[in-house]
């Protein structure tokens, strides 16, 4: 069986070179290969994006000698280099303030764009986060595609990196609108085989409890197009804290990777 490979932008960075950490350790655990990706835009060094791609191939190695790395260099906007490739990846992993063709990737076009349109789920890491020793992983659930494919792949990572689950359901104050049952969201989690995970239902402000409730997590895994607590996660304030703030790696489930 031929693995879907983990893809991570690089750009010669300290947030690249976390995402390349974050990168290799999945890869490994998905058994599959990683690919690095260096988009060179008009006007930009190609010597210098060889010797970018070069340190890069050798941060990778270093991290994880089993896996297979592959690398190229393309021509053009990251966020169009990313989408492209994300078309026949498990992942896509960038660094939320990289320096040149990655700056401003959560609040500029390439996050936005690539949060979009991915075909797979979209992991941002920061450069200040030190050792990755959450012990659970956090995800925001609503009832919506975007949330049941964020329960999928937060599950299952979980399962393959020995975490816990804590699965939060946002009801935003004063609102009846998808309001979820206790039944319903036990239901959703035990169908997707989160028997063991731990339920939270809250009530206000979706961004505020879920990095209360992330203070010990591994990852956060939010559906990137959600109804109720979760509407407006891509271009909202909801996101733009939670990305900023969360002391480890955030995943946004794509509209476009549901389904796909």
């Amino acid at each position: 069986m031929k693995h879907k490979p983990v893809v991570v932008g690089i750009d010669g960075s300290p947030a690249a070179g976390i995402a390349i950490r974050w990168g290799a350790i999945e890869a490994a655990a998905l058994r599959g290969p990683l690919h690095l990706v260096y988009a060179l835009t008009p006007g930009g060094s190609p010597s210098l994006a060889g010797d970018v791609v070069y340190k890069a191939v050798a941060q990778a190695r270093g991290l994880e000698p089993g896996i297979v790395i592959d690398s190229r260099i393309e021509t053009g906007p990251p966020s169009a280099a990313l989408v492209k490739a994300s078309g026949t990846a498990a992942v896509v992993v960038i660094g939320s303030r990289g320096l040149g063709v990655m700056l401003g990737a959560l609040v500029g076009s390439t996050g936005l764009d690539l949060a979009a349109n991915a075909h797979c789920p979209v992991v941002v890491v920061r450069p200040d986060l030190g050792t990755m020793a959450g012990i659970r992983v956090v995800i925001g659930y609503d009832g919506s595609p975007d949330g049941d494919a964020a329960l999928v792949f937060g599950i299952d990572y979980a399962r393959r990196h020995k975490l816990a689950v804590r699965v939060v359901a946002a009801q935003p104050a004063g609102t009846e609108l998808h309001r979820i049952t206790e039944p319903e969201l036990r239901a959703a989690v035990h169908r997707r085989g989160g028997h063991d995970a731990e339920l939270v239902q809250i009530t206000g402000h979706p961004a505020e409890h879920i990095l209360r409730l992330a203070a010990d997590a591994n990852l956060i895994v939010l559906g990137a197009r959600g109804r109720g607590g979760f509407a407006g996660m891509l271009i909202g304030s909801v996101s733009q804290t939670v990305l900023h703030h969360a002391d480890c790696p955030v995943a946004m489930i794509p509209t476009t990777a549901v389904g796909g």
